[in-house]
Order: structure tokens, then C-alpha cells, then sequence
């Protein structure tokens, strides 16, 4: 179990299944870049965020509701979780409404569903930690993409459920080995807005160093003849 002082963001599973070099630059070099991409999913983000919850009838919705699990040592925050009115004893209590209620989490994305699972993973976090936060188990949740303008119901089975787990504890093996791994360039990296600092394609490991490279020679004083 971790403590409070170990809890890491629950995001960065999704850079870690997308493309390990990238979550180390975020997570461990502290490099962000943000691109169109980025930015418009930062603002479908706020916008949901800053949405009220809702009460329909037998549905309850809660936006941006703090996560946390000291079992994976993970904190977040979902943009949705939904709470559906069950008969089964095995809901949650609400404080504001009778009866027992199943969690349902809904993450935004601006795009369109991918060709690997790094969504899914995130979506699952979100779920793990509801059920070690509420006691209780949650069985599916929904990705909304914007292109598409429709959900993609994913279940949690259990082959997410341990892919979710082990990508966990690769991310925190990662940060307490402090290493950025090579960059190797593939097809995904034109997705990537860290494409330009990631240099996949440059015989660097880190790229806080090759900047720092880049600076050093810069500050460097020039004798004459020199380009």
C-alpha cells in the first residue's frame, strides 16, 4: 500500500501505455508541450469540469470528482462518474438521496477511439479507485469522443483490469529508476505534441539534456571565423 506522499497522477497511465519515452519527458523531465490537439482536449476537460452535478429521477452525476488509491497509488480526478439507482444491495449509499446506487465513470476525449488501449487504461484507474474509495465494484464505464459524438461503453474485465494494474506499477518502477528511455521513432510520434522536444530521430536519451546542450553551446563565446 502507499502512503499519501506516494500518490501519483492517475493520467499518466495513459502516456505510459501510449509511449513510455513520452510519460518519462512529462513525469519524470517535467516537459510539456501543448499543441491544437492538447489544448482543445485541456478545454473539453474545463468545460466538463466546470459543469454542476446533476439529479434525474434514478440518476445522480457528479463532475470532476477526486480519485484516489492507495493500492496503486494513484490520485485523479474523473470527469463524470455517474450513480445509477439499483436494487442490488451491493450499490453505494448517496448522502443526498435515498436508496443504493451504482458508480459509472465517463471520461471526454476530443478524438476519436484508438488502436491501442491507452483511454481504456485511464478509465479503468478511474474505476479501481472508485471501488477502493465507495467499497464496491464497478463493472463498466463509457469513453465519449468528440469526433463521434457518442460513447464507447468499455467493460472492465479482467484483462484490463490487469493490464490497468501492471501499467501502475510499470509508472512507478519508471519514476523510482529515474531513467528517460531512448527515443525510437514510430508512426504514433506525429500524434505526439513533444515530438519536437522528444527528437526521436536525435542520438539523445534525455531531452532535458539536449536543451541543455543547446544552451550551453549558445552561451558559448565565439571567436572569430566561427559560424
Amino acid at each position: 500500500m502507499f502512503q499519501e506522499d506516494d500518490l501519483r497522477p492517475l493520467s499518466a497511465l495513459q502516456h505510459l501505455v501510449f509511449c513510455e519515452r513520452q510519460c518519462a519527458l512529462i513525469h519524470l523531465e517535467q516537459v510539456w508541450v501543448e499543441n491544437r490537439f492538447t489544448a482543445e482536449g485541456r478545454l473539453l476537460h474545463e468545460r466538463v469540469d466546470h459543469d454542476k452535478g446533476e439529479s434525474r429521477g434514478d440518476l445522480r452525476i457528479a463532475r470532476g470528482l477526486p480519485l484516489r488509491s492507495f493500492r496503486l497509488g494513484l490520485t485523479g480526478k474523473a470527469d463524470v462518474v455517474e450513480f445509477h439507482r439499483v436494487d442490488d444491495p451491493g450499490g453505494v449509499p448517496l448522502a443526498d438521496a435515498p436508496g443504493r446506487w451504482q458508480p459509472y465513470p465517463v471520461e471526454y476525449k476530443r478524438g476519436k477511439p484508438k488502436l491501442h488501449r491507452a483511454d481504456e487504461v485511464q478509465l479503468c484507474a478511474q474505476a479501481l479507485c472508485l471501488e477502493e474509495m465507495l467499497t464496491t465494484t464497478v463493472p463498466e464505464g463509457a469513453l465519449y469522443y468528440g469526433q463521434r459524438r457518442r460513447r464507447q461503453v468499455v467493460p472492465f474485465d479482467d484483462d484490463l483490469r490487469k493490464l490497468t494494474e501492471d501499467t501502475a506499477r510499470r509508472f512507478h518502477e519508471m519514476l523510482a529508476a529515474g531513467r528517460t528511455p531512448v527515443a525510437v521513432r514510430q508512426p504514433k510520434c506525429k500524434e505526439c505534441s513533444l515530438l519536437d522536444v522528444c527528437l526521436p530521430d536525435a542520438p539523445h536519451a534525455s531531452a532535458r539534456s539536449y536543451l541543455a546542450d543547446l544552451l550551453e553551446e549558445e552561451s558559448s563565446p565565439r571567436t572569430p571565423g566561427d559560424p
